[in-house]
């Protein structure tokens, strides 16, 4: 007998015993009863299930029974709850269609299509979802940052925000929004670059977004390019970790203050590839990270003086 002692459906009307008072009530699963632990009273019977009607030994047998829809989606703008008709022409058991019900399956497709999107708040958002589906396709942004990027535009519509600004700025901006949120490292270049937008465009709608919804964006910190550079220029994990250390370094003589953090992470880089041995020239690096060579020696100056770094050349 099992103790399940959460108020379902039946223990929720019946909370105390009409017997002896006491609430110390035990649903059993097996004889489909509600019992007083106190007195034995049995307070209701013949429990309706509410679990599935098939059995599982084992999990294979229980992924193969499982019946359930798609799960829900944000980047979908009716959440994926609505079904599709679709080209085929068939019926349940693949056979095809007569000529007489072709016609008729034909508008049935296009009135359900016309129905998904049937005002002018579901047409943005199916036309948003699909870019914010689109640009993370191109980036391989994983799916939380999608679905969180959704997430974002649903709010900025609700909040009637998306008057006077082009969609897809607007989107845009949700997706760094959302990188910025999970700590994945994107620059808004590179999602203007795929968006086939201005980044000032881009920029100026992630700053109303901001505002407007105010929302906290922790700020990008040196550690987390470090990583995508070393994965960019195909260098060892080696150097990645003296990159680390060096960075870990800067911090406590407080060398990041002020400092930008791709120029730092570039310098570091550049560093833990010198030290050891896997050169890599400060133009490639500049041209990954996305700054000046100027910066990047800049940056290697105070690192190599203050960090007492032995180099040899």
């Amino acid at each position: 007998m099992s103790q399940d002692q959460e108020e379902d459906q039946p223990q929720a009307k019946v909370r105390r015993c009409p017997e002896c008072g006491s609430n110390r009530v035990m649903k059993d699963n097996e004889s489909a009863e509600i019992v007083c632990m106190n007195c034995g009273l049995v307070m209701d019977s013949k429990l309706a299930d509410q679990g599935p009607e098939w059995r599982a030994f084992d999990q294979e047998q229980r992924d193969k029974r499982t019946r359930v829809g798609a799960p829900l989606t944000y980047t979908i703008h009716d959440k994926g709850l609505s079904t599709m008709i679709d080209w085929h022409d068939q019926d349940v058991y693949g056979r095809r269609l007569p000529a007489e019900q072709k016609a008729q399956v034909y508008r049935l497709r296009k009135w359900q299509r016309r129905i998904r999107v049937s005002n002018a708040t579901e047409r943005n958002l199916a036309f948003a979802l699909s870019e914010v589906s689109k640009i993370a396709n191109a980036l391989s942004l994983p799916k939380n940052i999608a679905e969180t990027a959704s997430v974002i535009y649903r709010r900025a519509v609700k909040e009637r925000l998306i008057r006077g600004r082009s969609i897809q700025g607007v989107t845009a901006a949700a997706l760094y929004m959302a990188c910025r949120q999970c700590n994945l490292v994107r620059t808004i270049d590179e999602i203007a670059e795929v968006s086939n937008i201005d980044g000032k465009e881009v920029g100026r709608s992630y700053r109303f977004l901001v505002k407007e919804l105010n929302y906290f964006v922790p700020p990008l910190t040196p550690s987390q390019y470090i990583t995508k550079f070393s994965n960019q220029l195909s260098m060892q994990g080696k150097v990645e970790e003296i990159a680390h250390k060096t960075l870990t370094a800067a911090k406590s003589l407080k060398l990041t203050s002020g400092r930008g953090p791709t120029g730092i992470a570039a310098a570091a880089s550049y560093v833990a590839s010198v030290l050891t041995g896997e050169r890599k020239t400060q133009r490639e690096i500049a041209e990954i990270a996305q700054v000046t060579e100027v910066t990047i020696r800049n940056r290697y100056k105070e690192l190599v003086e203050r960090l007492w770094f032995v180099i040899s050349l």
